[in-house]
């Protein structure tokens, strides 16, 4: 229930359940201050199950609280990082409970895979919704995780009969020949983002049982040429190393009934000055039916506070 006073700017909603109010503050209201600390100019009073809040982001606190209680009533846990985001979802007009209740697949023992924040929801929205994806921004927001997530359910929903992965073996110059073992193990070190994302979602032998049979194809960019895909789901990860003829080769394999999701960091280009197929990809198919671009940012980045501040740190001086 919320009720609202127009004279003072106060508001207030009362939580009927004690554990949800008990998830909604947190251990020693410590996700209490997290808000506090994001609305300074106002005044957040907790008298039992009845929440008031007073200032002039009175009726925002109070969406973001109604919101916190759905996202907890849905069985998710909250935490201070968590809380963060979703303030920045009320900030955007946004419904978090909508965001974080989306849910990609379900991976190892039912572990739902879910975004964290807006721009991850309009990620896999997107994936669900085109043919390719692009998806740019920095290291932490989920472009390669997301991305095998939505080729998992593909395929586990029979939409697609196989998964293929494929990434520039920059370092190597894409001569593979001179590493040690067949073809798995020298592509092996760099795909190995995805292989931890695979892992996540089917564990390690359910994975390998999939590669064995074929329905998750692991190949060097280099050995795509010539090929058609169909019925596939297919990952060009670190798109941001393949160069623009590497790029039209790769999106020109897309046959029938295939999706595809291409994930880069334009900041990481190690090309040695060479252009990079992502440089101006968006000027050249931004207006083609069935792409999408989204771009990702540090509010987006779901790693460890440092790796947000250090893409913050580096967007401030470039």
């Amino acid at each position: 229930m919320t009720l609202e006073d127009a004279t003072t700017t106060t508001v207030t909603t009362t939580v009927g359940n004690v554990s949800v109010l008990a998830g909604l503050l947190g251990p020693r209201d410590e996700h209490l201050r997290v808000i506090e600390r994001a609305f300074p100019e106002a005044r957040i009073s907790v008298q039992g199950n009845e929440i008031s809040v007073s200032g002039a982001d009175a009726g925002k606190i109070l969406r973001l609280f109604d919101e916190l209680v759905l996202v907890l009533e849905s069985g998710q846990a909250l935490d201070p990082a968590k809380i963060s985001r979703t303030i920045d979802m009320v900030d955007d007009d946004l419904r978090p409970s909508e965001v974080l209740g989306h849910e990609v697949v379900r991976g190892l023992r039912g572990k739902p895979v879910r975004p964290t924040t807006a721009g991850q929801k309009r990620y896999a929205d997107a994936i669900e919704a085109a043919t390719v994806t692009f998806a740019i921004g920095p290291a932490g927001t989920g472009k390669s995780y997301l991305a095998v997530a939505a080729a998992v359910q593909a395929l586990q929903a029979r939409r697609v009969q196989r998964i293929v992965l494929t990434r520039p073996a920059v370092e190597a110059g894409e001569r593979l020949g001179f590493l040690p073992g067949d073809l798995m193990a020298k592509v092996d070190p760099y795909l190995r983002p995805l292989y931890d994302a695979l892992y996540d979602m089917l564990g390690p032998d359910g994975t390998q049982r999939l590669i064995a049979n074929g329905a998750i194809e692991v190949v060097p960019l280099a050995f795509m040429r010539g090929r058609t895909l169909n019925d596939s789901f297919i990952i060009l990860d670190e798109a941001q190393n393949t160069t623009p003829e590497q790029m039209k080769m790769f999106l020109t394999r897309i046959g029938f009934n295939a999706k595809a999701v291409v994930t880069g960091d334009v900041t990481q280009i190690d090309l040695n000055g060479r252009e990079s197929g992502m440089d101006r990809i968006e000027s050249i198919l931004g207006d083609v039916e069935g792409i999408r671009f989204v771009h990702l940012g540090r509010r987006d980045v779901v790693r460890a506070r440092i790796v947000a501040d250090i893409v913050a740190a580096y967007e401030e001086r470039t």
